[in-house]
């Protein structure tokens, strides 16, 4: 098994940028991934649960409520805290992460959403401004109080697609980690650890799927009913693609191409078919 392919989502709810490369951090967060959001102006402090600071999806803009923001696709310059949204090559705004530059930003991102077939999502009360929170550096925004680094493999994906009317690919379920040469749902069976490359994670569970993996990634439509699909093509009770990990020890590069193993607790490596 390697890995295939390696995602981050600089912004909670928006569309993942393909790397080459992740680093994992020792708090099993991925640096870079989820550290901002666009908060309601409801959304004035986060959750605190476990000791954790959390923002659950339904206080800002999430793919889960609003498939139309598949349509955008985003550049996060780190070095420099710029952030870039293109709509299939057309520019929508480009800007720093000072007060002023995240002003331009929200004012462009509320228009395209008031001009789409989301907006009603707008018209709650309480929801605007829009606001742009993060420091563009803590990785903060994920969908659990505890951060994991997400793993999924290419055989259910391709079984999923295989069983749905519309095209399904990897971004649908915007795990972090994408894993070649696994037969479908092996990896729902994974226990003890999982090695990718250096870094050697313990498995903490399956993960519940939400309404976002219906959105169409390149149109921004909801075209699969995947929900249902998975809880009767598949039979499951709830449903479900891909674990949650946590490193061990410490967290480490991971790598396009990593060679990936399975162990029990005992350190038996376990077959993958």
């Amino acid at each position: 098994m390697h890995v295939r392919a390696l995602f981050r989502h600089p912004v909670k709810g928006f569309t993942p940028e393909a790397r080459e490369s992740l680093t994992v951090q020792d708090d099993g967060r991925v640096t870079g991934d989820r550290v901002l959001a666009f908060r309601f102006a409801s959304a004035t402090r986060p959750q605190r649960i476990d000791g954790l600071d959390y923002w659950p999806k339904s206080q800002g803009l999430a793919l889960m409520d609003m498939p139309s923001l598949a349509r955008l696709q985003l550049h996060f310059d780190a070095d420099r805290q710029r952030l870039r949204i293109e709509q299939h090559g057309t520019l929508l705004v480009e800007d720093s992460l000072d007060e002023d530059g995240r002003r331009r930003i929200e004012d462009a991102v509320t228009a395209w959403v008031l001009e789409g077939p989301d907006a009603r999502r707008l018209e709650a009360e309480d929801a605007l401004p829009l606001r742009l929170v993060g420091d563009g550096r803590t990785s903060q925004f994920q969908d659990r109080p505890r951060g994991y680094v997400s793993l999924h493999g290419t055989g259910s994906v391709a079984a999923v697609d295989a069983a749905s009317p519309a095209p399904v690919d990897d971004r649908r379920f915007r795990s972090n980690i994408v894993v070649d040469d696994v037969p479908p749902w092996a990896e729902l069976d994974w226990t003890g650890h999982v090695t990718v490359g250096d870094v050697t994670f313990a498995v903490q569970n399956r993960i519940g799927r939400c309404a976002a993996v219906m959105a169409n990634p390149d149109t921004g439509v909801r075209d699969a009913r995947l929900l249902r699909l998975l809880t009767t093509e598949f039979q499951q009770p709830e449903p479900t693609l891909g674990i949650l990990l946590l490193p061990v020890a410490a967290g480490g590069v991971i790598r396009v191409g990593d060679a990936v193993t399975v162990t029990a607790g005992d350190g038996v490596e376990l077959p993958v078919d």
